[in-house]
Order: C-alpha cells, then sequence, then structure tokens
C-alpha cells in the first residue's frame, strides 16, 4: 500500500473512532453502563494496539476488536458465550451485544464457570418402599449449594401442612456426609439420598420420579437450592420463588384451591411463568424432541413454563413426566452450561404436556379465583373385549396358543416417537380363563367411575367365540363385575377390519336368527350383575345394525322375543359405525345410539401421512414401507365437539371418546394411528366434551371405546408407560367435586 493511502485508511479509521453514529454510540454506552469492559485488561492483553487506540480501547471493541474475537474484560469470554449459547452464533450477533441487549435479561451465563470436581457418588437406591405410609403431599428438594440448607430447612419446619419431604444432595464427600446428618437430624422422617452432579436439579428429581416415589400424592413440590450465579438478583428470585410454593401466610388455602381446579397442571410463584417464545434460547430442537417421546407435536411454537424450575405440580403431570422415559445416560456431563441441555430442555417442555392435557401454569395470585366445576356424566360404560385367551378356532387361524397378546408384543414404531409397542402395567399379560383377572379389572374400572362394561357377544348363528370369560363369570356370583352384551355382529375376516379380506367366520341372519340370539343372550341378562342403567330395562347394543337385513322387523322380533322369555322391556342401543351397510335403519328402531370414536371422526384435514395433503410430518414421518394413515388425535378430538359434526349423529346418541387409537399390532405396516395420543390428550378431550356435548348426551352419558383394545390400543388399562393415567383423567370426571379436608397439624413433615 502507497504512503498515500496508508494516510487515507488511517483517517478513515480515526473519522469511525471519531463519529461512530448513533447504533455505535448506543452500543457505547451500554458497554460503559455495564462495567463489562475493563480498559487495562484489554490493553494488556493486545499490547500491539495503536496509541491513539489505546486512548479510546472500548471504541476499538466496538468497531473492531469484537469482530476480530478479542475479550473485553475477566467477566466475559466472547468464545464461550459462543460456545455456550449456539443460536446466537448461528444468528452471527455480536456476543457482547447480544448479552447486553438481550442475554442478560434472558439469564444467559457471560462466561464458563468452573466444574467443581466432585468425588464420584456412593451408590444410592432410589426405590423406596411402595407400602410405606405417607401423607397426601410429597416435596423434593435438591441441595446443590449446601450452606443453603438452613434457608430452607427453617421454612420447612413452618409448614401447615401433612408432608413428605425427599432430599437429593450433591454429593461433595465428608461435607455432603455431615449435611445428610445434619438434615436426619432436623427431619428424622425425611428420605435424604446422594446424587451426582449431572443434570441440575431436573435428574434427581426425574429419577425419584421415575422411580415411582411420587405416585399416590395429590400433589408434589419441586423445590432446590437455585443461586443462579449468572444473575445479580439470583438470591433474592430464590427467596421469590420458595415464598410463592410456600407463603408465609401458610400453604394450606391456595394449596387446595390449587387441587380444586381442574384446569391447573402446575402452581408457581407470581411473575414465573414464562412464554417459551421469549426464552427459547438453544432448547427449542431439544424441547420438541423431548415432547415428541409422547407423541406430542407442533407444541413448541407456543408454550409456557414453570421458569427457575420451582412448582407445584399435579398427578397427571408427574405420571407425563415419567413416561417421558429420561435416564441418567441422556443428560450432558456438567461442563458450566447454562443453556442447550437436556436439562434446559426439560424444564420448557413440562409446560407443553400442561397445554396437551388442556390445562395451564397457574401464579400464585390466580388462585384466589373460584375454579370451574366440570359437568360429571350420569353413567359412564366401556366396551370389553372377552379375547385374551387361546380358542381351538384361532389357533387354526393364526396358529397355536393364539391371543392377541401376540400381535401386541410384536408390534413396532414406525416413527420417530411413535409408542409401539405398547406393554401393559398392572394386570400383565392376562389371561381371562383366570376369573380373578375380571374382579381385578372390575376393581380398577370402579376407581375410575365406570358404572359398566360393555361386552362383546360374539354370536354367528347359533355359533358362540370367546364365550369362556363371561360364562364363567356367571359361575363366580361373589366377583362384582358389572356389564351388559354388544352383539359383534361383523363378520371376521383376515384383515381384522370386518370390511375386507378372507372371511373366516361369517355371520348367519337365516330366518329366526333374531329368536336365537335373544336365547344366547337369556342366562347373562338373568343374572343381577346385568346392567340396566334407566335402572328397569336391561341394555343391549348391536354393533353393525345396518348388516342385518330388514332391521326395522327384526329388532321388533327381538324385543318380543326378550319379553316372551320373561325378560321385559329392553333398552336397546346401536353404535354409529363409519361405513353404510346394505340395511339402513328408519328413525325410532333403537332406544339410542353410541357415538365411537374414531368412527365418522378422520376427515382430511386431520390426515398428517396418506391424506390427501400426504406427508405433512417431515422428518419425523414413518419408514419407508409404511403405506398406512396417520392422523392428529386432537384434530379427531376437535371435531367430535363441532356443531356440524354432532348434528349430523342420530337424535339420543351417548357420547363416546377414545384414550387412542393405533392398530399397528392387527395391521403392521398398513396401520391406521391416531398420532398424539396419551393421558394428557385423552384429559384434555374429557374435559371439553364436559364444558359441551355431554350435556346433551343420551341421559347424560358417556362412551369409551375401550376398557381393553390392546390390539388396537384403545385401552384404559394400565400400561408400563404411563401407568393408570388414563383411569385417573376419567375419573377427575365422573368423582364428585373433591372437597379437600388438608390436616389441622403444623409440622407434620416426613414418613412417620
Amino acid at each position: 500500500m502507497s504512503g498515500a493511502k496508508l494516510f487515507l485508511a488511517r483517517c478513515r479509521k480515526v473519522a469511525r473512532l471519531a463519529f461512530m453514529g448513533p447504533s455505535g454510540l448506543l452500543y457505547l454506552w451500554l458497554l460503559h453502563r455495564s462495567g463489562l469492559f475493563d480498559a487495562d485488561f484489554y490493553r494488556r492483553g493486545n499490547p500491539g494496539l495503536n496509541r491513539l487506540f489505546r486512548i479510546f480501547p472500548m471504541r476499538h471493541y466496538i468497531l473492531w476488536g469484537e469482530a476480530a474475537g478479542l475479550c473485553p474484560g475477566a467477566e466475559f469470554d466472547p468464545q464461550a458465550y459462543l460456545d455456550l449459547h449456539p443460536d446466537v452464533a448461528r444468528a452471527g450477533m455480536p456476543p457482547l451485544r447480544h448479552f447486553l441487549t438481550l442475554g442478560r435479561a434472558e439469564g444467559r451465563s457471560p462466561r464458563k464457570r468452573p466444574v467443581p470436581r466432585l468425588p464420584h457418588v456412593p451408590k444410592t437406591h432410589w426405590r423406596i418402599d411402595p407400602a410405606r405410609k405417607t401423607h397426601p403431599y410429597a416435596l423434593h428438594l435438591h441441595i446443590y449449594y449446601p450452606d443453603l440448607w438452613g434457608e430452607f430447612a427453617d421454612r420447612l419446619a413452618g409448614l401447615d401442612i401433612a408432608i413428605d419431604i425427599y432430599v437429593t444432595v450433591t454429593w461433595r464427600g465428608d461435607e455432603t456426609a455431615w449435611l445428610i446428618d445434619q438434615i436426619r437430624d432436623r427431619f428424622p422422617d425425611a428420605h435424604v439420598l446422594a446424587a451426582a452432579n449431572r443434570g441440575r436439579d431436573i435428574l434427581p428429581f426425574l429419577k425419584l420420579v421415575n422411580a415411582g416415589v411420587f405416585d399416590g400424592y395429590d400433589a408434589v413440590c419441586k423445590l432446590h437450592t437455585k443461586r443462579s450465579p449468572h444473575r445479580e438478583d439470583g438470591d433474592a428470585w430464590r427467596r421469590q420463588l420458595v415464598r410463592g410454593l410456600l407463603p408465609e401466610s401458610g400453604v394450606r388455602a391456595p394449596l387446595s384451591r390449587f387441587l380444586a381446579d381442574p384446569d391447573a397442571a402446575f402452581w408457581v410463584a407470581d411473575g414465573q411463568c414464562y412464554d417459551v417464545r421469549d426464552w427459547w434460547g438453544s432448547n427449542r430442537d431439544k424441547t420438541a424432541a423431548v415432547l415428541r417421546r409422547v407423541e406430542l407435536d407442533d407444541l413448541v411454537a407456543d408454550l409456557r413454563f414453570p421458569a427457575g424450575s420451582m412448582y407445584w405440580a399435579k398427578p397427571l403431570m408427574i405420571g407425563m413426566i415419567r413416561a417421558l422415559r429420561l435416564t441418567d445416560d441422556l443428560f450432558e456431563v456438567e461442563d458450566g452450561q447454562t443453556d442447550g441441555t437436556l436439562a434446559h430442555a426439560v424444564e420448557r417442555a413440562i409446560g407443553g404436556l400442561a397445554r396437551a392435557a388442556g390445562q395451564d401454569i397457574v401464579q400464585a395470585k390466580d388462585l384466589s379465583r373460584p375454579p370451574p366445576v366440570p359437568r360429571a356424566p350420569a353413567f359412564v360404560s366401556a366396551f370389553y373385549l372377552p379375547q385374551f385367551h387361546p380358542i381351538p378356532e384361532n389357533d387354526a387361524w393364526w396358529g397355536a396358543g393364539f391371543s392377541e397378546w401376540r400381535g401386541v408384543a410384536a408390534a413396532t414404531s414406525v416413527f420417530p416417537g411413535h409408542l409401539q409397542p405398547a406393554s401393559p402395567g398392572a394386570l400383565g399379560y392376562y389371561d381371562l380363563r383366570a376369573p380373578e383377572v375380571m374382579q381385578d379389572q372390575a376393581a380398577l374400572a370402579r376407581t375410575a367411575g365406570i358404572d359398566a362394561f360393555c361386552v362383546y357377544h360374539y354370536w354367528f348363528g347359533g355359533r358362540r367365540l370367546l364365550e369362556k370369560p363371561l360364562d364363567r363369570l356367571l359361575e363366580t356370583p361373589e366377583s362384582d363385575f358389572p356389564f351388559y352384551l354388544c352383539w359383534a355382529n361383523e363378520s371376521w375376516r383376515r384383515n381384522w377390519d370386518g370390511l375386507s379380506g378372507e372371511i373366516l367366520i361369517g355371520q348367519d341372519y337365516s330366518p329366526g336368527f333374531e329368536r336365537r340370539l335373544v336365547e344366547s343372550t337369556l342366562p347373562y341378562m338373568r343374572d343381577p350383575r346385568y346392567q340396566r342403567p334407566d335402572g328397569h330395562r336391561p341394555r343391549f347394543i348391536i354393533y353393525r345394525p345396518e348388516d342385518m337385513p330388514a332391521p326395522e322387523q327384526n329388532v321388533a322380533r327381538m324385543r318380543r322375543a326378550w319379553k316372551e322369555a320373561g325378560i321385559g322391556p329392553v333398552e336397546l342401543g346401536a353404535v354409529c359405525f363409519h361405513v353404510a351397510g346394505d340395511s339402513p335403519v328408519p328413525p325410532g328402531v333403537f332406544d339410542f345410539w353410541v357415538e365411537m370414536p374414531p368412527h365418522g371422526l378422520v376427515d382430511g384435514a386431520a390426515y398428517r401421512f396418506g391424506g390427501p395433503l400426504g406427508n405433512t410430518l417431515g422428518a419425523n414421518g414413518p419408514a419407508p414401507g409404511f403405506a398406512g394413515l396417520i392422523y392428529d388425535y386432537d384434530a379427531v378430538a376437535r371435531r367430535s365437539l363441532s356443531p356440524a359434526y354432532r348434528s349430523g349423529l342420530p337424535p339420543d346418541t351417548i357420547v363416546g371418546i377414545m384414550p387412542g387409537w393405533d392398530n399397528t399390532a392387527r395391521r403392521k405396516a398398513r396401520a391406521h394411528i391416531a398420532r398424539g395420543a396419551n393421558p394428557a390428550t385423552f384429559r384434555h378431550w374429557l374435559r371439553r366434551l364436559a364444558d359441551g356435548p355431554l350435556a346433551t348426551s343420551y341421559r347424560g352419558e358417556l362412551f369409551v371405546n375401550a376398557w381393553n383394545e390392546w390390539a388396537e390400543k384403545a385401552m384404559l388399562e394400565p400400561t408400563e408407560q404411563f401407568g393408570r393415567l388414563n383411569l385417573d383423567a376419567l375419573a377427575e370426571f365422573t368423582a364428585p367435586p373433591r372437597h379437600l379436608a388438608l390436616p389441622d397439624q403444623t409440622g407434620a413433615i416426613g414418613n412417620g
């Protein structure tokens, strides 16, 4: 470069240094005010600076130093900031400018902080005796900062509710052993466990959740010794969070209101419910991946989450967190990260679980509002399948020893996050030839408010199939199993849908079939456990009424045959099937109809794969070779509420719902799948039915498809992944409003 050009270049630099423009001057003011620029540090670190730049080092940093990756001071590390927050790096924003304008308010760390080398944690048994005596509520406190224990101990000692305390402590060797002794001295009944320094406060909480420690509690409070060294107000923030959840004025009243509010999933301190759109950082993709573990998509665009990771949670949320199946090996090794880890993603994802359930995160100030009281159904039925045992016919068609459990256990996942296979929980892979199974099923059903099982009656022109469980029930009068029958009158076919494929056994409507059918029902209708929902007439349902020739005449013959047999009038219903048969049913033939999702509810807008829009799942779609259909569970739920759909149903229809639908166990690569079905979305559908269609349902009833349709994944029975959450979701709406009687004793803490 010639001397003249060099002189001009230096003049331009001097001009830029002197006249920085509005944006540069604003940055200069922010940087000066922040205290993060250390002029002496900058000069020492860059000894080759021009004399003029050494006079104005802050201006040099803004104009040229930041772009060159120079460090402004000991309290801010530009490269570490970009490493900790990759979204800033991807956006190409100057790191310090981002921190001053956005990052500090978002709580981002300006530099990596040293991670202490902690000793190896001694072996800890995370399972706790499930038969132990417990109080209604539990509290988990994770201690990372031992010096903060006293602050929390004083608050716990003053609680006005009976609560069980579980403490996890990051293991630091002798210091932690001493602290554990201190905790047990102060709270002898508390459970105290040592934890490795991994997953912050999130992983220790998840380990307790995954171990079933919080099963059976009405509510769980999650706390931790939050210091937030990246925030100047870290201590004040922690105290605000704790006061909002354990108010000094008493926990009893706000906790009672929280539990009585059906729309509340989490309770947080005032001001601690954050809109995730303002707080994504670099956590969006990981949050989406976490939610995908329970088939929840498209929630990351708009959700709220409990800031600070301290809250009260209801059992459904605890169960859904457990269903995420997040284990130690998935969490990153601690390296001072302040963003972008699985722990940060889980913190945000739980807001998605609440939203999926149709619930919200409430703040302490919201608990003064009177909670809504959803309508409860007058009578609840659930379809019941008696086929979980081998029979000679299935041995011949499908192989020796066949029952539908074979397909259920062999089902495979076809898309990322697909919840297959679905394994049974508390009842296991049962065999209905054992009479105690039906007793156990009935006991579970009662806890969920189910009044009757609608048992499929497989009758083919006089030939019965799968009748043994119900016949054995008649031989055990002590078994309290309320039921009535549904004649499953479709032909059995090789492809399981009753509509196409090789016929295995066909239905027979030869003359006199209606009288023979009635005769097959008499032993059951004469049993005192056979249900009469209106208090007088035994109930009977026909699954495919339009398959039956001359339905008006044949139904009249059935009614007459029951009367002649001494049964009297029968309350006769039919299922609203989605495919029309050959014999339309005139109005007035049946006393009522049953809505049976998903029949008639899946329209073009609901499809995610295989429908008119093709694959809308993108990279999260099914594996190559899948030729079935995938539709959105929540879209089906929304359509069931629409006036246009409901106006097309027959009068006197019982409102129906399904916990899920996925016949992968039967149809494999040609399956029909309701994506997004889980106890949270099931609960949301129930809530909306209670607010609307249930009011016009026949006799205020609710019908669930189904109790145990495992091969189509439409079941209320407990599963290995979700436990009894579907039953609990139903119980929320079948039980009368709870009036909580919190114990009066103050400081009743522990498990004694």
